[in-house]
């Protein structure tokens, strides 16, 4: 049976990954650094450890034909401590030489669209975009693009290895929940008091796994693979979600004016109540981001298919309901999704 590291399997899309792999009857082993809540009863190994500690990781790796690396710290908030560089530049580091040190097969690093610098926002992004690198870019973007190189100068150092770059990663088995899952629960809940006048590309988070596990054995070393989805509005999605939870949408819409206006005093009042803020001038920089991100390399090579937005809403909503995290507001079922979720996780 084949043997599969991963880091970062508790995460959003570390849960979902994980089920795919063993769904497929691999043998999947877990860097285990803070909680396996998202893994309970899975027939999974787990292996304590830490991406900022090289050795750590050998443990993990010996015997491995296959890494995924999927451990990164995301923030909207910029790096006010520096764990948002270690994690995202030194883990990566560490991984690569971990993984050539077991001498894997094969070595797929999570990166993100953020790591391309966004801007001429009228040329569409594919692969071949400069680095997210200069000084007017998030921080959060700018290590991701440094990750990017560790993994690169490990290729050329012998490690066969590619790169997996999602969007707006949005889907079911968000246990924690990530920041759009919240956004999702806040929707059901009538929690949200507006949407904000900008937009994202949205992407199933079980079409990204199944494209990562296909980039283990079809991508092309030393490659980059975009997995984007569809660029949808923050008012045409909090319309569809709220459609979906069977609530009303928030009628107003904030102005990107007002909202980056608005959010140097958004992170002061999150700092001082020890508070998520609503929204951060990195996030809006993120809700301004080009509309057009390719991921034609991926579809050709990887099979890379992403499914109907709201098919995605549809089953982030169904699997909150299923599991209690929200109680159903309307009595009819929902539709089916046109991709079942049995067949991708």
């Amino acid at each position: 049976m084949t043997t599969i590291a991963v880091t970062g399997a508790s995460g959003h899309i570390g849960a979902n990954l994980v089920r795919a792999l063993v769904s497929q009857h691999f043998q999947v082993r877990c860097l285990v650094h803070r909680t396996t809540s998202a893994l309970d009863g899975l027939p999974v190994e787990y292996f304590p450890g830490d991406v900022l500690n090289v050795d750590s990781l050998k443990p993990l790796m010996n015997g491995a034909e296959f890494v995924f690396h999927l451990a990164a710290q995301i923030s909207i908030v910029g790096d006010p401590d520096g764990t948002v560089h270690q994690t995202n530049v030194q883990g990566p580091q560490n991984v690569a030489e971990a993984a050539q040190i077991a001498n894997v097969r094969r070595l797929v690093h999570f990166s993100s669209i953020h790591a391309f610098r966004q801007t001429p926002l009228h040329i569409p992004i594919d692969e071949e975009r400069e680095h997210a690198d200069t000084e007017d870019c998030p921080k959060y973007d700018a290590s991701k693009a440094a990750g990017e190189r560790e993994i690169l100068a490990a290729v050329g150092r012998g490690l066969d290895a590619t790169i997996v770059n999602p969007t707006g990663v949005i889907g079911p088995f968000d246990f924690s929940p990530s920041r759009m899952g919240q956004v999702f629960m806040d929707i059901h809940n009538t929690k949200l008091p507006s949407s904000i006048d900008g937009g994202f590309d949205w992407v199933d988070v079980r079409d990204v796994v199944q494209s990562a596990i296909s980039a283990m054995t079809r991508g092309q070393r030393g490659k980059k693979y975009i997995l984007s989805g569809q660029w949808v509005s923050m008012p045409e999605l909090v319309r569809i979600a709220a459609d979906i939870a069977g609530v009303k949408a928030p009628w107003f819409v904030c102005p990107m004016w007002l909202a980056r206006l608005s959010a140097p005093f958004a992170e002061t009042f999150a700092k001082l109540t020890r508070s998520e803020p609503l929204f951060t001038r990195e996030a809006l920089v993120a809700l301004r981001a080009n509309r057009n991100m390719k991921h034609d390399r991926a579809g050709r090579e990887l099979g890379h298919s992403p499914r109907p937005f709201r098919d995605s809403i549809n089953d982030i909503y169904q699997w909150f309901w299923d599991t209690g995290k929200l109680t159903r507001r309307v009595d009819n079922s929902i539709p089916a999704s046109s991709k079942s979720e049995g067949n991708n996780s």
